[in-house]
């Protein structure tokens, strides 16, 4: 199948790459001629595992082109995917700029009969939006499908070939037809719905499963309370079936280009139409609460934090991935700041990223070197290479070893009987 796929990010790159090793002729499209000039070179413009080898393989094979030419990528195309970005606006709506005017572009160049996929999360009432945006510049016959994206960053390949489920928004029968050949080589459960409650299930899921983060979040900090392990806890509640233990971690917090974002848009969602969706809500102040929280212990243990130096472990909203969007850091470092305090961080991937946010920053080579002298450190992002870390030398190397754990990561134990002391989250 012909397929172009407008927005190079992670969603469009992912998605169109992934589209092409099923054997599919496709075209990437972006505006950025710094990134397609890149990606003609086989360079990964994103830190994600497992993409740039299929990249470049595809690419090889003919399979995968990219070009700033959205015209062109239109007319030879029979599958449209719209994947833009769709920023968070101040008062929390979905910005749906970008998709407006692929929507104008692509209705500017077809030259027949095509199928428009929107796989940027939006607002429910888009494809509609989108509709009638192309049905200003093209007369003839055109199906729009609502196909939502559930790729995790540092996973999204293996995401997108191996999913739980594929959900597709439709109205034509031919539009399902189309899609159902596409999907047919990924073997998972294809759910079939309406275009607006396609839309809808993106938002639910992702304000869902950062719901349950928020709740085991406030349900650490009871642990703390009353003397519970809400490792324990979680698991004790997790082995549930209805429940399940996913998403049960506590934590500093929930970050990343998703959670945030759609957890907003969803809140003024219901604003819109009149409906007050608390426990989004309330899910979204818990969160903030969380990313505070290993700050308040830090000062529960040294009083005064001006004049301390801290060490940073991991600054990437997760581990696999040097995104920093509304990463727990980000918050931490500006409330040590505020408080006086100097940082020191290491991370493996997302330094460069950083840097743009916060140059304020010593950023370090390796994590012994953030850690030398050292009143204390925060273990922000789970990085595996914390855990592997000479915890002798690291006491030797810090003037106070007190270690506050924002990911219940490392082993508490372990760290008490070299001489450490140790806070996690709610254990």
């Amino acid at each position: 199948m012909d397929i172009a796929v407008i927005g190079t990010g992670y969603v469009g790159l992912v998605v169109g790459t992934c589209l092409a090793d099923l054997g599919n002729n496709v075209i990437c499209v972006d505006i950025d001629r710094k990134k397609i000039a890149k990606l003609k070179k086989g360079i990964c413009p994103i830190y994600e595992p497992e993409l740039p080898k299929l990249i470049r393989k595809n690419a090889k094979a003919g399979r995968l082109k990219f070009t700033t030419n959205v015209e062109k990528a239109v007319k030879n195309s029979y599958v449209i995917y719209i994947a833009v970005g769709t920023p968070q606006a101040k008062n929390g709506r979905a910005d749906l700029k970008y998709v407006k005017m692929a929507a104008k572009q692509i209705g500017k160049a077809m030259n027949g009969e095509k199928i428009i996929v929107n796989k940027s999360t939006v607002p429910v009432g888009t494809a509609e939006l989108v509709k009638s945006i192309i049905a200003k510049y093209y007369k003839g016959t055109f199906h729009v499908v609502s196909n939502p994206e559930f790729l995790r960053e540092g996973s999204a390949v293996n995401d997108f070939l191996k999913p739980d489920r594929i959900v597709i928004g439709y109205e034509s029968p031919k539009a399902k037809k189309v899609m159902q050949e596409l999907y047919k080589p990924i073997k998972a459960k294809k759910f079939y719905t309406d275009l607006r409650s396609a839309e809808l299930i993106k938002y639910a899921s992702n304000a869902f499963l950062a719901t349950k983060i928020s709740f085991i979040n406030e349900i650490a900090a009871l642990c703390e309370k009353t003397g519970a392990n809400v490792k324990d806890v979680a698991t004790g509640i997790g082995l549930d079936k209805r429940i399940n233990p996913h998403f049960l971690r506590a934590g500093c917090g929930w970050g990343g280009s998703c959670f945030p974002k759609d957890v907003s848009a969803l809140i003024y969602m219901g604003k819109e139409h009149n409906v007050e969706l608390k426990i989004p809500k309330a899910a979204k102040e818990v969160n903030k609460q969380a990313k505070l929280r290993p700050v308040r212990k830090l000062k529960e243990k040294l009083g005064s934090l001006n004049g301390k130096k801290i060490a940073l472990l991991g600054l990437a909203f997760k581990p696999n991935t040097d995104d920093m969007r509304e990463a727990s850091s980000i918050v931490i470092a500006n409330e040590l700041k505020k408080a006086g305090a100097t940082i020191a961080a290491y991370d493996p991937i997302a330094e460069e990223n950083a840097r743009k946010i916060m140059p304020w920053i010593k950023y370090c080579k390796d994590p012994y070197e953030a850690l030398e002298g050292a009143d204390a450190t925060i273990l922000v992002t789970e990085w595996p290479e914390f855990e592997k870390l000479n915890f002798k030398k690291v006491k030797k190397l810090m003037k106070k070893p007190i270690i506050i754990d924002g990911r219940n990561f490392l082993n508490k134990e372990a760290l008490i009987d070299i001489g450490f002391e140790y806070e996690g989250i709610g254990i």
